[in-house]
């Protein structure tokens, strides 16, 4: 069998050495488009579908990013000039995501740098036009540092200097900030940007910079409306969390009774920001006289003894000595008696007089008080708290809803109580609703034909590519190769018939060399097998040879 193998690989050799060069030429060009394509092919299947990843980058986000994709092991390429850097499309997302949480793209700000190669003989109007597009990249970056925000653009709006009062302008910016997902600025923030802008800026109000995010919400409040509502930015975030406060515990409390989808709670609160300070003084009467604190007492005596006669009319209160003077409070209860019965305190018949003054101080009762009160103090709650109605299923599992009973929403009603801390007379309301929630609207999505699922365009893709891939090759093989090794084959097939007919005219030939010459038919058919195979004639000519020797 291996002869048979060697010796047909050995005929089929043969043939081809004996085609003409044209037909080799042609047989050679077939077989090398038929590898070509099979490689061709093994490469367009084996190799990654590339995407863009980013495009229009600057130069040194570009390098930034090939250097990462270098050490991810992440194969790339390049397309557009250059101008687009393309990954594997599988990858695409997932390298954005590990890119962003480096940073990158940074972008293509530029700032003061620019004013570094400015050229001699540069115009005024263009000296102006660099140093404000560098102040706009200066401030964009220093906006891009804060944490949430991803990037930045400024524009400043700056006129011309006019010496005309009546004409002056005010220079006004625009701030557009690029938010990373899942962050967001609060209003302090938000301010906080508009006030860097501003004092970064001569002659720029606070008021004249607008602050938009990459939806196109408007961020910057006006602070006119602020100044009308009376609460700056920080008493308005305090405010907006004190409600949300009070709704998360309501919603909290009431979610294991009812299930975290059927209660929904808002809350309107009213707080008190004024700065109040109460300073009074509180005097108190006199207290008895043994309790209370003496300051100070002074007490002067003074006697003195003379014979007088009676003088006066008799019986009279002229002849009365004055009674002593003496404090009110510590008026001597005989003396006193004495005064309201109009008689004298002596009675002999010496006259002796007696001076006895005291004074006396006491302390005077006061009170100091001093009262700050607290600023955000809750002067009045508003809540409303809506309860879905409660589910039910029959015997046959249809599913149904009812009311709560009364006593279950009576229980509700002191959870919320006790939750916000129900004050009547501060004139705190409550107001709890039981009703069927409406079921959100969705968007009925017609579910894609079989024939445009992922799934199947993806395969269908595939067994194309494969069947385009199998027709070529099918078609090189029997449009090409297989007929040209028809004619190879035929063609030795017909010089094999022709050289042994010339053998065996020669050998005719060799033996009766007597007999008369060919026909006309089989001397023509020599000449031909010589004129197409000299080499077979050459080689039967040298056997005779050979044999005669």
């Amino acid at each position: 069998m291996a002869v048979d193998t060697q010796s047909s690989l050995m005929s089929q050799l043969q043939l081809l050495n004996r085609l003409p060069m044209q037909k080799k030429f042609g047989l050679m060009v077939a077989v090398a488009a038929i590898i070509a394509i099979l490689v061709g092919g093994w490469i367009w299947e084996t190799a990654p579908d590339y995407q863009v990843l980013y495009s229009n980058l600057s130069d040194k986000d570009g390098g930034e990013i090939v250097a990462s994709l270098q050490q991810m092991n992440v194969p790339y390429k390049f397309a557009e000039g250059g101008g687009a850097l393309l990954v594997p499309s599988d990858k695409v997302h997932e390298i954005r995501l590990k890119l962003a949480t480096q940073g990158l793209p940074r972008g293509s700000l530029v700032g003061f740098e620019l004013l570094d190669n400015e050229k001699f003989g540069t115009s005024q109007f263009q000296e102006q036009v660099n140093y404000q597009r560098g102040l706009e990249g200066e401030l964009a970056k220093t906006i891009q540092s804060l944490a949430p925000v991803q990037s930045a653009r400024v524009h400043l709006a700056i006129p011309k200097p006019s010496v005309f009062v009546r004409d002056q302008e005010k220079p006004s910016a625009s701030v557009l900030l690029n938010i990373f997902p899942g962050k967001t600025l609060d209003q302090s923030q938000v301010t906080a940007i508009a006030h860097l802008v501003s004092s970064s800026v001569p002659e720029l109000s606070v008021k004249n910079v607008t602050i938009v995010d990459q939806n196109g919400n408007l961020l910057s409040q006006p602070v006119d409306a602020l100044l009308m509502s009376g609460m700056d930015p920080g008493q308005l975030k305090y405010l907006q969390e004190t409600e949300r406060s009070y709704i998360k515990r309501i919603e909290d409390i009431l979610t294991p009774v009812v299930g975290a989808s059927n209660v929904r709670a808002q809350v309107t609160a009213d707080l008190d920001f004024s700065q109040v300070e109460n300073t009074s003084e509180t005097y108190q009467p006199n207290h008895d006289p043994a309790s209370a604190a003496i300051r100070s007492q002074q007490i002067s005596e003074t006697t003195s003894n003379s014979e007088q006669k009676a003088n006066g009319v008799p019986g009279a209160l002229s002849n009365q000595p004055p009674a002593p003077v003496t404090a009110p409070v510590t008026t001597p209860v005989a003396a006193s008696a004495a005064a309201a019965a109009g008689k004298p305190a002596t009675t002999s018949g010496n006259s002796s007089n007696m001076q006895k003054d005291s004074t006396t101080n006491y302390e005077v009762d006061k009170t100091i008080e001093h009262v700050k009160h607290p600023v955000g103090s809750i002067k009045r709650l508003s809540v409303a708290v809506v309860v879905n109605y409660e589910k039910t299923v029959d015997a046959k599992k249809k599913v149904g809803y009812k009311p709560l009973p009364p006593m279950e929403i009576k229980q509700i009603t002191d959870l919320v109580k006790e939750t916000m801390g129900f004050n009547a007379a501060r004139g705190d309301t409550l107001n709890i609703v039981n009703t069927a929630f409406t079921p959100p609207e969705t968007d009925i999505v017609p579910p894609l034909p079989w024939w445009k699922q992922p799934e199947i365009v993806a395969l269908a893709t595939t067994i194309a590519k494969d069947l385009a891939f199998a027709g070529v090759v099918l078609y090189l093989i029997m449009g090409i190769i297989r007929p040209t090794m028809k004619n190879i084959k035929a063609e030795a097939a017909a010089a094999s018939a022709r050289a042994a007919e010339a053998e065996e005219v020669a050998q005719q030939q060799h033996h009766a060399p007597q007999i008369n010459p060919y026909d006309e038919a089989t001397a023509e058919a020599a000449k031909e097998l010589a004129r197409q195979n000299p080499q077979l004639v050459a080689n039967v000519i040298k056997g005779w040879v050979s044999g005669n020797e």
